[in-house]
């Protein structure tokens, strides 16, 4: 029952927070996001470097090259002028040389694996910080800000994960991917998909903005790349012997966990939506 109660409170502070910071403001999104970002590429960052006698150094300038494009991205929305062209020309040139300073770092540090740690470094630009820098551009278009677009995603998301569950739960028999993860079904996975499309339904009858057919479209790219999402974290758990991405939410798991759908799909739902706009 403690941890029952643990996992509810956790859940219920998480909720709150997200609400509150999706819904405030852009500025109160920015930083909410930018936390996040933080957060999941400081557990991927100890995951994937936990072998190496250097670890802080090399977590630190991962998350340090991480949170760069998310940066400069939210200056640029913050400003609210933005220009692609300048924002190559004057930011993402400037932020190069500091990507090849870690060859040099690996130079020095005496590792075995100096190019696996360097792969590790844009593993995590790519995985983590782009997906979420991309959220910024769903979120934000000049001097409008579409905080129900971005719930509207979180909910998919997490309707198809609980839909997923509960279903598997219940009826659950033929394992969809038992080398990866051993409890996920396509029972599960089918009820994850059609309780995302109802979900997506619902959404279209509340937030303007987006048509039902712009809705299921984004529910169909939850369903497919939000699951893979899943499955592509487990396999990273896996291959790295562990459980959870960290235990920075009693009873959840880690950012990673909570978010592993939803940063794998947003590529997806960044480069649709901003076709439609």
């Amino acid at each position: 029952m403690k941890g029952l109660a643990t996992r509810g409170l956790t859940a219920i502070v998480f909720v709150a927070v997200m609400l509150g910071g999706i819904f405030y403001n852009k500025y109160s999104f920015l930083i909410l996001f930018g936390l996040i970002t933080l957060l999941s590429l400081w557990e991927f960052y100890t995951l994937t470097f936990k072998n190496e006698s250097n670890d802080f150094l090399r977590k630190m300038y991962g998350v340090f090259i991480g949170i760069v494009p998310f940066l400069m991205a939210a200056f640029y929305h913050i400003d609210g002028n933005f220009d692609p062209l300048i924002f190559v020309k004057e930011h993402f040139l400037i932020f190069l040389p500091f990507i090849f300073l870690f060859f040099i770092i690996e130079l020095f540090t005496n590792s075995k694996s100096p190019f696996s740690n360097i792969g590790n470094i844009f593993l995590g630009l790519i995985y983590i910080s782009i997906p979420f820098t991309l959220l910024q551009f769903i979120a934000i278009d000049g001097q409008s800000y579409f905080p129900k677009i971005v719930l509207g995603l979180l909910l998919l998301t997490w309707t198809n994960d609980t839909g997923a569950y509960l279903i598997g739960s219940m009826i659950g028999r033929t394992k969809l991917f038992p080398r990866i993860s051993p409890n996920k079904t396509w029972e599960g996975s089918l009820g994850g998909v059609v309780a995302t499309f109802v979900m997506s339904w619902i959404l279209s009858t509340y937030v303007t903005g987006l048509t039902l057919y712009s809705w299921l479209v984004l529910a169909g790219l939850v369903a497919i790349f939000g699951s893979i999402g899943d499955l592509i974290e487990s396999m990273l758990k896996r291959s790295l012997g562990v459980k959870d991405s960290g235990n920075i939410m009693p009873g959840h798991g880690g950012f990673l966990d909570r978010f592993d759908a939803f940063v794998f799909l947003l590529p997806f739902a960044a480069s649709y939506l901003l076709w439609v706009r």
